[in-house]
């Protein structure tokens, strides 16, 4: 998939927040307990404020500058997780996984962007949107790890 402005890549963007949000809004009111829930709510209010960041840069490019790229680490357990669809019986470590994959998706996918991209602008919000994709992955991937642990992995 190739873009051709600034613009198509943000519209873009702000789709996929969107789509993510509801997912995440979905699976939260299919949820069985009030913990897990509870976190599916908190990230699709993330997607929120990711697509409100986005429509904001959209309207004035200037907003682009003030955020800093850094490297966020990655624990790689998505790479080990196959992609599912979710299903109502899913228990939390598999609602985790399916998260984290999605999650890691995304980052390959503006990764993969950040590579063929022509322009310089399109690569500065391709890195952003990586970033922050890679901020939920590693989100995930510590609740995994932290759930893992108490079960003895």
């Amino acid at each position: 998939m190739g873009f051709e402005s600034f613009e198509e890549i943000l519209d873009f963007a702000i789709t996929k927040e969107k789509e993510a949000a509801n997912f995440y809004e979905d699976i939260a009111q299919k949820a069985p307990f009030s913990g897990v829930r509870e976190m599916l709510a908190e990230f699709a209010e993330e997607e929120r404020k990711h697509e409100a960041m986005l429509k904001g840069i959209l309207s004035d490019r200037e907003k682009l500058l003030k955020y800093r790229i850094e490297g966020i680490p990655d624990l790689k357990r998505s790479d080990y997780i196959l992609e599912k669809e979710y299903e109502s019986s899913m228990a939390y470590p598999e609602i985790l996984r399916l998260a984290m994959k999605r999650e890691d998706n995304s980052v390959k996918f503006y990764t993969e962007l950040i590579r063929i991209s022509p322009k310089e602008e399109m690569t500065n919000i391709l890195k952003l949107l990586s970033q922050e994709e890679a901020k939920h992955k590693l989100k995930l991937e510590t609740l995994y790890d932290d759930y893992m642990a108490t079960q003895g992995d």
